[in-house]
């Protein structure tokens, strides 16, 4: 598991990527820092992840910024964790299988 990766939960709507490294920015270098967005809106989902250069730094950014109140909003921290398996397909949200309310055999339902 990679340490360097932190988890910022709980972040105002109008956070950006780079506001968002900036919030981070003290603690040391701050490799990446993403805000994860809406594939069809663009709008933030009001979570991203940051990445620093060095475990140490991120460990006492996660320590110090955990709970901490970002435009009245009391922002979650933690280290990431690795993205978990999906089911591929089926489901209501598409995908493969007979998903979204479609019937393969068009027989009504009732």
């Amino acid at each position: 598991m990679d340490k360097k990766k932190l988890y910022v939960g709980n972040l105002p709507w109008s956070m950006t990527n780079d506001s968002l490294k900036e919030m981070f920015a003290s603690y040391g270098e701050v490799v990446e820092a993403v805000i994860i967005t809406d594939r069809m809106s663009g709008r933030s989902k009001g979570f991203g992840f940051v990445t620093f250069a060095d475990e140490a730094v991120a460990e006492k950014a996660a320590a110090e910024m955990n709970g901490k109140t970002v435009e009245e909003r009391q922002i979650v921290v933690n280290v990431a964790r690795p993205r978990e398996e999906r089911p591929a397909g089926g489901g209501y949200r598409g995908g493969g299988g007979a998903g979204g309310g479609f019937r393969r055999d068009n027989r009504p339902r009732y």
